[in-house]
């Protein structure tokens, strides 16, 4: 026997007993990606108004006596609600659906009846499997590749069938029934009992199904077809909204078009080569930027070599405003080989510069002769690192200095660079550095 929920899809609440309840466990995920797992109960009741997930479409949400139901899943012919408060078996309930929630997945599972029956019927193109999803709904096609003007025809065509007010029945049939034959499905569950259930639009499909869906087409409001993509194993994504999700689409979308008319002061008809004006417009500053970058650097780079403190250790910092300071450190009469370059460089750049700008800095001063230490980005935030300098110091400093910055990197040839995360513990690396250069001046 179907339950409550599937012979009547618009009731929104009934009373029903509780057969068991007994302690369990619910994992959860969120939107953000962290799991919890919640204890509680499944209870069973004699009936239910709240759907079990099944055939596609996610499961009803509602409550039992006011109590949240979190979840509910089909256990052979029974249906397990999964609540945090126990409910005493033989207890009389009240059962209330989410209405707005069931209302959504009977659009939407009625939606993909009616698209399916008209893709097969118009292009002989199958349905394979399709998915109920929080903001869109996606049919996987049997097809390689599904036409732009095969979509417009499918939505005109599922349109016009809601137009014409066509019922929906819900029927029962023995699983030695004739007509069986007939009904369009995908197979049935390995624990099904029972008679098979029918879905059935009048002069359009006939198909097996376990799930909520409207009473006639014109509860549909309206099918927008949003677009194909590429799926697995030569098969085509076709993404569609129906009903209120469409609504909800279209305020969206109204909304940001009003934002972009305020934003770009021109209507909505010019918003396009608006913005290609811009995106030009934009990549002309880019390249000036960058070319002023590149210039920066090199002049930065000679400002270094030509400062009176070379041959000790300098720290450059430069500052959100553009300022810069400098502060240098006594200098250090170390032997060969580290007499040619005896002298740390760190330079911190905020939000001005990336990896090339560090890069062109490190080619002027030659590495050869100096190790550097350069990194871009927020000060006690995240960004970029650069070490540059004599091959075998670099092979051994760059990892850890990478370690230091809690970053990863990777280098040769004397250079290791990277993503830090970071960046406040740049003093600690410029004095890994000078101890480095300090013990390999002892030993010599």
């Amino acid at each position: 026997m179907a339950f409550r929920c599937q012979r009547d899809s618009y009731a929104r609440e009934f009373t029903t007993t509780v057969v068991s309840c007994r302690p369990a466990e619910l994992h959860t995920e969120e939107s953000n990606g962290k799991k919890e797992v919640l204890s509680g109960f499944q209870v069973v009741l004699e009936d239910t108004l709240l759907f079990p997930e099944g055939g596609g479409q996610p499961d009803d949400r509602g409550t039992i006596n006011d109590i949240s139901v979190l979840r509910v899943t089909r256990r052979g012919t029974q249906a397990d609600h999964f609540t945090q408060t126990p409910l005493t078996p033989g207890t009389e309930v009240q059962v209330r659906v989410d209405w707005e929630r069931r209302f959504d997945h009977m659009q939407q599972h009625s939606g993909q009846h009616l698209i399916t029956a008209v893709a097969d019927d118009l292009f002989g193109l199958k349905t394979t499997s399709w998915e109920l999803g929080r903001l869109r709904s996606v049919i996987e096609l049997d097809s390689p590749t599904v036409t732009a003007e095969q979509v417009a025809a499918i939505e005109r065509s599922v349109n016009e069938k809601i137009r014409d007010r066509l019922p929906v029945n819900v029927r029962e049939l023995s699983l030695d029934d004739p007509e069986v034959e007939q009904v369009r499905g995908r197979g049935l569950p390995d624990d099904h009992a029972g008679p098979i259930r029918v879905v059935t639009i009048q002069s359009v499909d006939s198909n097996m199904c376990c799930g909520t869906h409207v009473s006639n087409l014109s509860d549909l409001q309206v099918i927008k077809i949003l677009g194909t993509e590429k799926g697995k194993k030569n098969k085509t994504n076709l993404i569609f909204l129906a009903g209120n999700r469409v609504l909800k689409w279209m305020e969206r979308s109204h909304g940001i078009e009003k934002a972009l008319t305020a934003l770009l002061k021109c209507g909505a008809e010019d918003h396009v080569e608006a913005v290609k004006k811009l995106q030009n417009s934009s990549k002309l500053l880019q390249k000036n930027n960058l070319n002023l970058l590149r210039d920066l650097a090199v002049h930065i780079a000679h400002s270094l070599r030509n400062s009176p403190d070379w041959g000790g250790v300098i720290t450059l910092h430069r500052k959100g405003g553009g300022e810069a300071s400098w502060r240098s450190w006594a200098a250090c009469n170390f032997p060969a080989p580290f007499a040619a370059w005896s002298q740390v460089c760190a330079l911190c750049f905020r939000k001005d510069g990336d990896s090339e700008f560090m890069n062109i800095i490190a080619n002027e001063i030659g590495s050869e002769e100096t190790l550097l230490f350069l990194t871009v980005g927020d000060e006690k935030g995240a960004g970029l690192f650069l070490l540059a300098g004599p091959a075998e110091a670099v092979e051994t400093l760059g990892p850890r200095v990478s370690e230091v910055l809690e970053g990863k990197g990777a280098g040769k040839k004397g250079r290791f660079q990277g993503k830090a995360t970071k960046m406040s513990r740049r003093a600690e690396v410029q004095a890994l550095l000078q101890d480095y250069i300090s013990t390999q001046s002892a030993e010599e």
